[in-house]
């Protein structure tokens, strides 16, 4: 009889095992994956010292502070306007082991002045989170003798040969934005691509350039020797490293370019793993340490929602491609 009873509850125990194995089981998937994992690369598709450097490295002394087990590493990987290191992110396992941090030009802009990329900016990348932003300024030497932003569309509209402006090279967003000035003004300019910041200012400030469109960080330096001038800056609204210089929109032109750095993942990142990296990086961008640093260099922490971050690439993709097409810019 004992035997009959057992056999005859067996199958219902075990049942009941199952049903708590399988709700046990969902209960444990729906959960975010662990991050950081023992080992964080943080690609930086530019060199050493750039911006996009400097900011990875000071969050990932930040997450090493808070996160002592894992190994936080920057790899810089430049080349080909970012586009490399951009394809070393999109092509890692999307586990939360390798990052990337990025900005406009492999973004936005490189899918339309490059022929082809490795990549598609679009499909390949997961967006999770802006960085920073800081402020470019329309600068110029004080040889040229223009005190406002008049003055210079002015000399533009006048100089039939085209004044020449330096950029940090061809498809950048110093290149664009300097593209989107003539254009609003209604005339043309020549662009002489350098091979960075310092590289521009030199230019500038020897005036073999009449012109530029650079971070604020390059030429602020450069101002107490009195031989360039700031007419003003290119984001929204005036930075507070700059209270007193005027937007291009306050001074009668329609141009707005935000240098700004964002963190990516690669494709088929979970959205439960880009939700807690996220968190991770906008609690040390919070960080008053962080804030202080980014600040020496004319930065801000400006963290975002995955979605605030793919609208800004949509967006900023609709400005560009307008002012590409007038340009006629692209690089084979």
């Amino acid at each position: 009889m004992l035997g009959h009873l057992l056999r005859r509850a067996l199958p219902s125990t075990l049942a009941m095992f199952g049903i708590a194995a399988v709700a046990i089981s969902s209960a444990g998937a729906a959960q975010p994956a662990a991050w950081p994992p023992k080992l964080v690369r943080i690609v930086v598709p530019f060199g050493a010292g750039s911006t996009p450097d400097i900011v990875g490295r000071v969050l990932a002394d930040s997450l090493q502070a808070r996160h002592p087990a894992t190994s936080f590493v920057i790899e810089n990987k430049p080349g080909a306007a970012g586009n490399i290191g951009t394809d070393t992110v999109a092509k890692a396992a999307p586990d939360g082991a390798t990052l990337g941090i990025s900005i406009p030009g492999p973004l936005v802009i490189n899918q339309m002045v490059f022929a082809k990329l490795p990549y598609d900016p679009e499909h390949d990348i997961t967006p999770v989170t802006m960085l920073t932003r800081m402020p470019s300024v329309l600068v110029v030497p004080t040889s040229l003798g223009t005190a406002s932003v008049a003055e210079f569309v002015a000399k533009v509209k006048a100089d039939t040969r085209g004044l020449a402006y330096a950029s940090i090279g061809a498809g950048s967003l110093s290149h664009l934005c300097m593209e989107a000035i003539a254009q609003k003004a209604g005339g043309s300019m020549v662009h002489i691509p350098y091979a960075g910041s310092p590289n521009a200012v030199t230019a500038l400030i020897r005036g073999d350039v009449q012109a530029g469109c650079l971070p604020a960080i390059s030429v602020a330096p450069q101002l107490a020797e009195g031989k360039l001038k700031i007419l003003a800056v290119t984001t929204p609204q005036r930075s507070p490293f700059l209270p007193d210089v005027p937007t291009l929109k306050e001074s009668g032109i329609e141009v707005e370019s935000d240098a700004w750095n964002a963190l990516i993942a690669p494709r088929g990142t979970s959205p439960e793993l880009v939700a807690e990296i996220n968190r991770e990086f906008t609690d040390a961008l919070a960080d008053p340490a962080v804030i202080a640093k980014l600040k020496t260099q004319m930065i801000l922490a400006e963290p975002s929602t995955p979605e605030a971050l793919r609208q800004k690439i949509a967006d900023e993709k609709r400005t560009w491609a307008e002012v590409i097409k007038a340009a006629g810019i692209e690089i084979r």
